[in-house]
């Protein structure tokens, strides 16, 4: 079941585009602006709406991580904005000049590609914010753009109906006609799945256009077999343009909205109408699935944007706890670490994880190196937030598996402490927790009661020593 909960109603003109985060719902506009709301309550940041762009808005991104924003205009230009504070950070003008139609970050957020109405594409470098390679397409418009999970390559759809796929070298591998009137929108699953008879892991894509069709396609993308395209079935149930699609984080559902003024999420196993929704009053033109909470964002002509919840179990809901208590790690499978990294607010890696056969076992291997080399993880915020959210499984493994020494656990929080400092009372706690206890103005000991002589706080290195060769001993 879909119920809506939510309409936003503060463009003044065509909601374009919307887009979600962990925290955020991005939409954006003819009106030339973009709004941010939160969450938690539907709510607009203090910073919006963004004003920047001198004509329309035809689409809005957020990076991976969530911490920055896309829109691209008219105007020709793709601005980057800091989703925390709505900064501007970066114009960045399409070497054309052309009116910029879509903008899509990598999924490691190493590039943003912008795609304009000329058929120009531009791959941009998110670290320095500078052109990094561009292209063109053969004919037509640029309007649609898709990373694979892994962001070995990205898709292309254009108004004359072809789909492109490119590597992130901006080579072109393979070109499709694929829609006789016109490419509208394209998105790739997040979920590879498996051919079954080649052990092959095959990416679902959708495609809509103008023909009032909805077609899903598998591509296969190997070095030693270059990229292979194939045609899987047409979804039907509009009768009009279908102007967008946008696949659910597990890849079971796919959501349409049409020029039929209908919001379509269908089955993508089996092809079927799962719901149909119909409360825009104009076209709709934007859908998008949350990646973290079973939410569904629609926009439409008629100026609104609806924010429907399900009430069936979504993947990122897991049972992570439960799984958690009721299964060693190292018996989790690939599924199972999927809905741990969604729980640990790292969903976007869940399809890198997939393609490399994360298993429980797998994961309590990763290392740093291991992440740069063979995941391919550049940032390294990103990298230092997966290995830290490992490193806290571990030690809960250990606190589950092992009764650890009680010299070991600060005595404020009973946990095994990280960095041991000695009060004046002669005891060691977790420097942080001893800290707060100290920003409270209590001026007692948390083991006497007695009062402290000094606020001082000495790092105790032999206890940090002796817990550190404790840990490594458990982990062999």
């Amino acid at each position: 079941m879909v119920t809506l909960v939510h309409t936003l109603m503060d463009h003044s003109d065509d909601v374009n585009c919307c887009a979600f985060s962990s925290s955020c719902l991005a939409t954006c506009s003819l009106d030339k602006t973009i709004r941010v709301y939160s969450l938690k309550n539907f709510t607009e940041l203090p910073y919006s709406p963004l004003k920047g762009h001198t004509y329309a808005v035809h689409c809005c991104c957020f990076s991976p991580s969530g911490h920055l924003l896309a829109s691209c205009s008219t105007d020709g230009t793709t601005v980057v904005w800091d989703a925390r504070d709505g900064r501007m950070l970066a114009v960045l003008e399409q070497p054309s000049s052309s009116p910029v139609r879509v903008c899509r970050f990598s999924p490691e957020s190493t590039y943003l590609v912008s795609g304009a109405a000329d058929g120009s594409v531009v791959l941009w470098n998110v670290q320095s914010l500078k052109l990094y390679r561009s292209g063109n397409v053969k004919d037509g418009s640029l309007v649609a753009c898709a990373f694979s999970p892994n962001g070995n390559f990205f898709v292309t759809g254009s108004s004359c109906g072809d789909l492109t796929i490119w590597d992130d070298k901006m080579r072109c591998l393979y070109n499709e006609k694929a829609h006789d009137l016109g490419v509208t929108c394209c998105d790739i699953s997040s979920q590879p799945i498996s051919d079954g008879e080649h052990g092959f892991r095959y990416f679902q894509m959708a495609s809509c256009g103008q023909d009032n069709q909805i077609k899903l396609w598998l591509i296969l993308f190997a070095d030693f077999l270059g990229v292979e395209l194939k045609y899987k079935c047409t979804l039907n149930g509009h009768s009009a343009p279908v102007l967008a699609c946008a696949f659910s984080y597990d890849g079971q559902m796919l959501v349409s909205g049409s020029v039929d003024k209908c919001v379509i999420i269908h089955e993508t196993s089996t092809g079927n109408m799962l719901h149909t929704l119909s409360q825009h009053t104009r076209y709709v033109t934007t859908c998008a699935f949350a990646p973290h909470s079973p939410l569904l964002a629609t926009g439409s002509m008629d100026k609104t944007v609806n924010v429907w919840q399900f009430d069936l179990k979504q993947p990122c809901a897991g049972n992570t706890v439960e799984n958690e208590s009721k299964l060693a790690v190292k018996d989790w499978s690939e599924d199972d670490v999927s809905a741990w990294l969604c729980a640990q607010d790292l969903a976007d890696f869940v399809g890198l994880f997939k393609m490399n056969n994360i298993d429980g076992k797998e994961l309590l291997k990763l290392t740093k190196e291991s992440l740069t080399s063979e995941l391919k993880i550049e940032s390294l915020g990103l990298r230092s937030k997966v290995l830290q959210k490992i490193e806290e499984l571990r030690m809960k493994m250990i606190s589950v598996s092992v009764t650890i020494p009680d010299e070991f656990l600060c005595p404020i929080t009973r946990e095994l402490m990280k960095e041991p400092v000695i009060a004046a009372d002669g005891y060691s706690y977790e420097k942080e927790a001893m800290e707060s206890w100290l920003s409270n103005k209590r001026r007692s000991s948390p083991m006497t009661n007695l009062p402290l002589q000094s606020r001082l706080l000495t790092p105790n290195r032999t206890l940090k020593m002796a817990i550190s060769r404790w840990l490594e001993s458990q982990q062999k």
